[in-house]
């Protein structure tokens, strides 16, 4: 898979601004639970959890994050590309990146959940190696009220 021009960075505090509104455009995206932007981005600041791709001219283009490495296994989530820049080899860059700092911390597995549903992600995971392993389901579940009569 050739890479794009430009470099792997770890996402520092001066890019607090940037990993906040990727986080409210991906939420959506992904059709994931929300959380509070401002933690998750400050947590993977202070973690050194999250590779951007940027180009020559340092403007970052796309990130892939790690969770923390437990028990010899860490999660690669998220990945993001903004629409507007994808298609030209920046998600799969950043999560080459993010891979590689996986192992350098000491990660043996990495485990990533994509949606089969998705070609253009489920495709770039298996060109960079990642093989699937087995299908699962979210389940939202609400709280329990008390019984109705």
């Amino acid at each position: 898979m050739p890479v794009p021009e430009g470099r792997a960075r770890v996402a520092g505090e001066w890019d607090r601004p940037q990993l906040i509104a990727w986080h409210d455009e991906f939420v959506p995206a992904a059709h994931t639970i929300p959380s509070g932007a401002v933690g998750w981005a400050d947590e993977r600041i202070a973690g050194e959890r999250i590779a951007f791709w940027e180009t020559p001219d340092g403007a970052p283009v796309s990130m892939a994050g790690l969770s923390p490495v437990a028990a010899g296994q860490t999660r690669l989530a998220p990945v993001y590309t903004p629409a507007h820049l994808r298609g030209r080899g920046y998600g799969g860059a950043a999560t080459v990146a993010a891979r590689r700092a996986a192992l350098a911390r000491g990660a043996a597995d990495l485990v990533l959940f994509a949606d089969p549903a998705n070609p253009t992600s489920s495709g770039l995971y298996r060109r960079i190696g990642y093989r699937p392993v087995t299908d699962f389901f979210p389940y939202r579940f609400s709280p329990a009220g008390p019984p109705t009569t």
